[in-house]
């Protein structure tokens, strides 16, 4: 037992999952805000909580370069900081946002069903242009026969992707090395 709390008792580690617990909380707060407004929270408009992990992100970059790295930061530790933070932020929002939508209030996926069958219809044309009709219906039935747990890998696998340039650039801001042991001390 001593030996999986040492493996976790790292400060990269610790950072990393409770800057991404924060992520996730914070997201499902933004979730939460746009249900009280009345928008549909899924989809489209919830693409904007990206803003709220690069935020975090860069965070928790920063506060590991200032106070664990004493002013220093390798690429590789704010890639890893990075890629956790957001990793493990997408999973505790994906589950929290599940758990919305499948014991308190069922009605927004329905909604969200619904606005992405309308979103398909309106652009019926294209599609059917692009992939022609048969493959038009299959992906309209798939639609419609999504469940609640797919929010969940769907929250995962998106984040991931929306997060890949943000973090490679905040990665490549926030690194500062220490060149000295480069340098030839010959005197």
């Amino acid at each position: 037992m001593n030996s999986i709390i040492a493996y976790f008792n790292k400060p990269i580690l610790k950072l990393s999952l409770l800057f991404g617990l924060a992520l996730g909380i914070l997201v499902f707060a933004f979730f939460l805000g746009l249900y009280a407004m009345g928008i549909v929270p899924l989809g489209n408009n919830k693409v904007m909580d990206i803003g709220i992990h690069i935020i975090l992100i860069a965070g928790a970059c920063w506060y590991y370069r200032k106070k664990v790295g004493n002013g220093f930061l390798h690429l590789w530790e704010a890639l890893t900081i990075g890629y956790v933070v957001n990793t493990v932020g997408a999973l505790i929002a994906g589950w929290l946002i599940y758990f919305f939508v499948t014991y308190v209030d069922p009605a927004v996926f329905t909604a969200y069903i619904a606005q992405m069958k309308d979103l398909m219809l309106q652009g019926k044309a294209e599609l059917v242009k692009n992939i022609g009709e048969a493959e038009f219906q299959k992906m309209y039935n798939g639609v419609g026969d999504m469940a609640t747990s797919e929010i969940i890998t769907d929250e995962v696998g998106k984040k991931t992707v929306m997060a890949i340039i943000p973090i490679l650039v905040i990665s490549l801001i926030l690194r500062k090395q220490d060149y000295s042991i480069m340098q030839n001390n010959k005197s």
